[in-house]
């Protein structure tokens, strides 16, 4: 083995020690093999594992952002980063996107597919029980998947709409079967829509609140906190070092700022990047900088005056300067989108030519609309992001350089999910890394898609979406979604004027390991797993 993959091994090894994945035993044996003494491997791990190896106890108080009194546990309207969070700390998926952004097991043990990705067949973890003491099985999982598709409101619909069948094997595994192949299928079983729940009559049991996650919930009350406790039968060995969870609404930065100084919370979500240094200098504080997915999107109606125009979408989106918002708002913590969100992260992006701050450019295509004064209503809250409504009101001032009126609307926190984002025609919203671009387009751009925010219909777009699920030459496949993602750009009814980085915040005695997840908060929703307190 070469000198690099020696190292690559034993980096490896460092960091599944540290997050309790490998034993002492496994972690000498394997440093050895790759040339290292007995000698340094025993220092190494005391020096580099040990300190770090997580211990068990304490609860975890969290103040988090985006959380609502409509917010439901029906896992199929789940909308808020609050719920989502709530979802991964009682609930358990068949599948996770791990700390290294990489694919994971949760409740299938493994997975294969047939050569043409239609058939998938998922072996289901053995001896697993949910909160009420139920034993999961392969009936559990069909009701959970089935529980979104055919006459359903839920948003993950879109996402199974190419399944054809969803059986049982026996009581321990389960066979999906395409209507066309999909190559992403372990990735979309991940959506944090889709929680394996117990099954009940013709459907799951979701009021109750019961799941297979690492906590179950002892009290929750909608937009304001959730007390859960140990879930003692909890499936995966080396995670869940918590006796508790406390998540408590914080929509307020400043609140939440507050709680973490004054020792009420132990980490927030979100933190306010205007006092992210300040804050970081506290005493007893860490701040976790973490690359991400995530992007803000400004989605138009398609359908509605007067951004059934394309000239008009593409003048809003010419009227923006990315640069001065990312300077401005985020103060670097993200890079500059290119109105498709598909971010440089996620596998398929696409290097296309960068859309720039053009307000003359902007004038023409207002002029070729007949709209030359044209005036739209802009609605934001704080709590989807802090700093939205100031970004907002930035971008107001640039677009007025092009003759453009953009009345901000600040609309209340609570129910924007629910009054406001799908039912006004230009919002404000936040978006979390999808794994794959199948999955982010047909949950919101694909022409049927129940989260399809801005009303968008390309012919062109879906027949190629549907030809890229099954794709396997990975060279057509990425020409695919390049030009996807140039439709988007060119012809779509989303603003994306940023990728942003997730910014939290804990006391320095809340530990994690060498890598933290980006596609949600809190360590991809799975930091009440994967954390500890070291004292």
């Amino acid at each position: 083995m070469s000198d690099k993959n020696n190292e690559q091994l034993i980096a490896k090894l460092i960091s599944e020690s540290k997050s309790g994945k490998v034993s002492r035993r496994r972690f000498m044996e394997g440093t050895v093999a790759a040339g290292v003494t007995v000698a340094g491997a025993s220092s190494m791990w005391s020096s580099k594992v040990q300190a770090a190896t997580p211990k068990r106890g304490g609860t975890m108080r969290v103040g988090m952002h985006d959380g609502n009194t409509s917010d439901s546990l029906d896992p199929g309207t789940t909308e808020s980063v609050y719920m989502i969070q709530l979802n991964h700390a009682s609930r358990s998926y068949l599948t996770e996107i791990t700390e290294t952004n990489g694919l994971g097991p949760d409740m299938a043990d493994s997975w294969s597919a047939s050569t043409d990705a239609k058939v998938w067949r998922f072996e289901l973890a053995k001896g697993v029980t949910f909160h009420n003491g139920k034993t999961f099985t392969s009936v559990d999982a069909v009701a959970s998947l089935n529980y979104h598709r055919g006459e359903t409101k839920s948003a993950a619909k879109a996402l199974l709409t190419d399944v054809e069948s969803i059986k049982t094997d026996g009581d321990n595994a389960i066979i999906i079967t395409m209507k066309s192949g999909n190559a992403d299928l372990p990735f979309l079983l991940g959506d944090y829509h889709l929680p394996m729940l117990p099954a009940k009559g013709d459907g799951i049991d979701w009021e109750s609140g019961t799941g297979a996650g690492p906590y179950k919930i002892v009290s929750h009350n909608a937009g304001v906190s959730t007390e859960l406790v140990r879930h003692d039968g909890y499936h995966r060995d080396g995670l869940a070092h918590f006796d508790g969870v406390n998540l408590t609404v914080l929509n307020d930065p400043n609140s939440r700022q507050s709680a973490l100084i004054t020792g009420e919370v132990d980490v927030i979500s979100d933190v306010d990047l205007k006092t992210v240094g300040l804050l970081g200098r506290a005493p007893g504080i860490e701040i976790d900088n973490v690359a991400s997915g995530s992007h803000v999107t400004l989605p138009m109606f398609c359908d509605t005056e007067p951004f059934k125009s394309n000239h008009v979408r593409m003048a809003l989106k010419l009227s923006i300067d990315r640069q001065a918002i990312l300077d401005k708002i985020l103060y670097g913590y993200g890079s500059i989108g290119n109105d498709h969100p598909i971010g440089a992260s996620v596998p398929y992006h696409a290097d296309l030519p960068q859309r720039s701050y053009d307000p003359d450019k902007a004038k023409w295509h207002l002029k070729e609309a007949g709209q030359e004064n044209l005036s739209v209503s802009l609605s934001a809250t704080d709590s989807v992001m802090s700093g939205a409504v100031d970004m907002c009101t930035l971008y107001k001032e640039q677009a007025s350089k092009a003759g453009i009126n953009i009345d901000v609307v600040r609309e209340p926190s609570d129910g924007y999910w629910s009054n406001v984002w799908l039912k006004k025609p230009f919002v404000f919203v936040q978006w979390g890394a999808r794994p794959t671009p199948d999955v982010m387009f047909s949950l919101a751009y694909k022409d049927d898609a129940a989260w399809n925010e801005g009303h968008w219909q390309n012919v062109r777009f879906n027949e190629l979406l549907r030809a890229a699920k099954s794709e396997l030459d990975q060279a057509k496949r990425t020409e695919m979604y390049k030009e996807m993602q140039m439709l988007c750009s060119d012809d779509g009814g989303t603003i994306v004027p940023f990728f942003r980085n997730r910014v939290s915040a804990r006391r320095s005695n809340l530990k994690h390991g060498p890598n933290i997840a980006g596609n949600w908060e809190m360590d991809g929703a799975r930091s009440y797993q994967r954390w500890w307190f070291d004292s």
